[in-house]
């Protein structure tokens, strides 16, 4: 077969054809294009079409909320039949679960090295995390929201919890590390910083901005951050200047 005829357009040609159901009536244009997509989708892996499903699900949850989430509206955001859906999920608290294993992928891989100094360490996790967590606003919703974790299974709502927990523990335990080494600020309890922390990644993460004024933002933001956390004694000479 030639290459002119795996073209897009004579490959919907072909389609039409199949679809013709007499000499004179064919299908409309709306179904072979959606056939001919259909096509495309059926290459897809169990594993793809189930993690498009899952982004789907966040997308949805970030713009709609929780209780927009049925079969009914993620088979019309990703342009499957209902029934479809069920082929890779046996019901909506499976869907629900990897979800939330999906959140525990996305945020476990924004925790930097242990070995990293704690200013360091924090700065990444600020940008490594808001980042993230910007490109799946759904996460947003599902994490700092009470009644949105209440509406998944338990188990999900459990370990969504320790998402959570792990997250602070993890800004709580920099902070301190850095005021023992003196390095960040004690006249302010290190659960108060560790919280200021977890602000900067949801302000940086729900930022309206695009790039580069949304990078350039960022990086303003996380420098006034490590400044405000510094001790005094530690901070650069140029900031201690500039603050008296």
């Amino acid at each position: 077969m030639s290459a002119e005829a795996n073209t897009p357009e004579r490959m919907k040609q072909h389609v039409s054809k199949c679809f013709t159901r007499s000499p004179t009536k064919a299908v409309d244009a709306k179904q072979v294009s959606t056939y001919y997509l259909g096509m495309g989708r059926a290459r897809r892996t169990s594993s793809d079409r189930r993690l498009e499903l899952v982004d789907a699900a966040l997308q949805i949850i970030a713009t709609q909320g929780i209780a927009s989430l049925n079969t009914r509206s993620l088979a019309t955001h990703v342009g499957l039949s209902s029934g479809a859906i069920f082929k890779h999920f046996a019901s909506i608290e499976a869907l629900l679960d990897a979800v939330v294993a999906r959140v525990e992928a996305v945020l476990d891989a924004t925790y930097p090295p242990a070995s990293l100094p704690p200013v360091e360490r924090l700065r990444t996790f600020v940008e490594a995390r808001s980042t993230a967590v910007g490109n799946q606003l759904g996460i947003l919703r599902l994490v700092v929201s009470e009644q949105f974790r209440l509406a998944l299974p338990q188990g999900a709502s459990t370990r969504l919890a320790g998402c959570v927990q792990k997250t602070l523990a993890f800004a709580l335990d920099g902070v301190r590390e850095g005021q023992r080494t003196g390095e960040l600020r004690s006249d302010l309890g290190a659960e108060t910083l560790a919280l200021l922390v977890m602000a900067v990644v949801q302000m940086l993460a729900v930022s309206p901005l695009e790039p580069p004024l949304r990078d350039a933002e960022a990086r303003a933001v996380l420098d006034s951050l490590i400044v405000f956390l510094r001790s005094p004694a530690s901070a650069p000479p140029s900031s201690r200047r500039n603050s008296t």
